[in-house]
Order: structure tokens, then sequence, then C-alpha cells
């Protein structure tokens, strides 16, 4: 296994690079889209406003960019980036390259709380608030609320923490499972749901998460260095005047806002928590100081690479994004476990 004794610094040119990846994954899925504007009209509608130029586009062209193709984008990026750094943190706290945002309940949770939404109330058109989201988002951190419970009763620690993720996971599965089954009626929403989407028709969903995936973005990437103390050990990490369990539950808190917000307008995306931190890792080295933020703006990048795929692949018809990062995910992941089963980073 790579060594993680001696953290490196993120050189400045290693994020200029990222930076300038995610910026022209960013312009591509805004050029392209299946509204059929053409990417030189569209382009020329972003020089425009940029210089104050004349715009091709019409009015109702622009809103076209502006309010759905532009803010999907940043929505697509703010997902990816919370998914990813999430997933670099679980397995820093968990010592375990297989570790993934939904490690602690949060998938199951935001799953079976959407489900009894859908169920309850197949119709929220006419709401002020859409419920799916806050209840996918309470889910979410309810979940994991539940798996700290019973992992700190258990006597805590990570394997314990752990297996009581597992158990939690299971049991709200098992109620998701059984509303399903009486109300088979709604079983189609609630798995499109589940398959991830991202839609919105503004702003809203943007700003709803924007807060939450910052403040989470933000202690994760102070918190890197802590990471990279916690792989020598606890009993190491203590040694040098670092608080184990005080690191872990505050990157394990982070980490879990993240995830739950993610979900909250997403649904559940796969692979992408375990994809693009072991790309990192293979790219720029194994330091959490280096794999922390190279995720978060490398997870913005994939999922937005994604998303437009899944968009534009079989337009007008949409995919849902799930199944693209499923068809790359999972080649990745075997590759993954034949990797450590090696001894590779």
């Amino acid at each position: 296994m790579a060594n993680l004794t001696r953290p490196t610094r993120l050189a400045p040119v290693t994020l200029a690079v990222a930076v300038l990846v995610l910026v022209a994954v960013m312009v591509s899925a805004t050029l392209i889209g299946a509204a059929g504007l053409g990417w030189t009209r569209v382009a020329g509608e972003l020089i425009a406003q940029v210089t104050g130029g004349t715009s091709p586009l019409s009015a109702q062209e622009a809103a076209i960019v502006w309010q759905i193709r532009v803010p999907r984008v940043v929505l697509a990026g703010l997902v990816g980036a919370a998914l990813a750094v999430a997933g670099s943190a679980f397995q820093g706290v968990f010592r375990n390259p297989l570790a993934d945002p939904y490690l602690l309940g949060a998938g199951a949770g935001a799953g079976m709380a959407a489900t009894l939404v859908v169920v309850a109330a197949p119709q929220t058109t006419g709401w002020l608030v859409d419920p799916l989201p806050l209840a996918a988002f309470a889910g979410a951190l309810g979940g994991v609320g539940l798996t700290w419970l019973l992992g700190s009763s258990a006597g805590g620690g990570p394997a314990v923490l752990l297996l009581a993720g597992i158990a939690v996971a299971a049991f709200l599965t098992a109620v998701q499972t059984f509303a399903q089954q009486l109300n088979t009626d709604t079983i189609e929403q609630v798995y499109t749901w589940m398959l991830g989407g991202l839609s919105t028709s503004g702003w809203h969903e943007v700003l709803l998460v924007l807060p939450y995936i910052a403040l989470s973005a933000v202690v994760l990437c102070l918190c890197a260095r802590l990471l990279d103390v916690l792989a020598v050990g606890d009993a190491e990490a203590a040694s040098l005047g670092v608080r184990p369990g005080r690191v872990r539950l505050v990157v394990l808190l982070a980490a879990s806002l993240a995830t739950a917000a993610a979900v909250a307008v997403s649904g559940l995306i796969g692979f992408v928590g375990i994809v693009v931190p072991h790309i990192m890792r293979l790219l720029a080295g194994a330091s959490y100081r280096v794999v922390v933020p190279l995720s978060l703006v490398g997870g913005a990048a994939f999922l937005i690479a994604a998303d437009e795929i899944a968009r534009t692949a079989f337009a007008p018809a949409e995919l849902p994004i799930g199944v693209i990062t499923a068809f790359t995910g999972a080649p990745f992941f075997i590759l993954v476990l034949r990797m450590n089963r090696r001894g590779l980073p």
C-alpha cells in the first residue's frame, strides 16, 4: 500500500490543471444540449454575456441556456463534488479504499424517506415546497444519526461504525421495501428517483444545497492533513497530539452532511465517491492533502460529464445519470479490487 505517513502539499500546477479540466467540461456541457440550439450559437451567447455584444439567441433560447442548462451544469458539479469529497473522507476515516458516501446509512435513510413521501403524497405539484428533497435530506442525516448512536452504544471505533452502518442500512431498506409493496403503484416513481437524476428549472435546487456542500467541503479540506495522521493508526496519532475520536466525528459529520445534500436533489448516484478519489490517487499521490481537494474538483467534472452523456446520448429521451456512473464505475470498481489484492495504491 502507498505510504501515507509523509503528507505532501497539493502542487499549484496540479490544482490549476484540475480546475482547467473542470472549466472545459462545464463549457462543453453548456454548449451541448437536447434543445438543438447549436453549440456555436450558444457560444455566441456566452461571449456576448462576457463582452456585452449582441447575442445570436432569442430571449426564449437564452432563457433555456441560463435557466435550465447552466443551473443543471452547476447542480451536477455540486453533487459530484459532494459525493467525491465525501467518499475520499470516508476512505480516510475508515482506512478502507472501498468506502463510499453511503456507507453509514445515508443512502438507505434517504431512500426510505423518499419512498414514504412518494407513498403519502404522490402528487406534490401544488405544494409550496417540494417535500421530496427535504425528506431525502432528513432521511440521510437520520440514517447516519442512527448508525452513530448504535455504533457509540457498542463501543465506537471504525469497525463498529461500519457494522452499525450495515445493520441500519438493512433495516431502513426493509422499511422502504415494505412501504413499496403496500403501494405498488408508486414503485416506478420511487425507482426513478433511486436511479439518480438531475432536473432543474432554475436556480432553486442549486441555492438549496450550496450552503451545505460548501460548508462540508471547507471542513473536509481543512481536515485533510489530519486524515493523513489518522492513517498511521489511532495510537500514533494520539502521540502526535491529534484526538482521533474528535477528528473522526467532525469528518463523518461533514461528509454525511455533504452526502445528504447531494442525495436530496439527485437521488442515489453510485460509484462517484469510489471512482474519483481513486483516480486522484493514481494521478497525483495518496496523501489526503492532495486527494481531498482534487476529489472535490474531479468529482464535479466527472458528474457534469456523466450528466452530459445522460441527457444527450438518446435525446430527446434522457437516461438516469446513475446508469451512466454505473457503466463507468462498475468496471473501475473491479479494477480497484484487483489492485488492492496485489497491494497497489
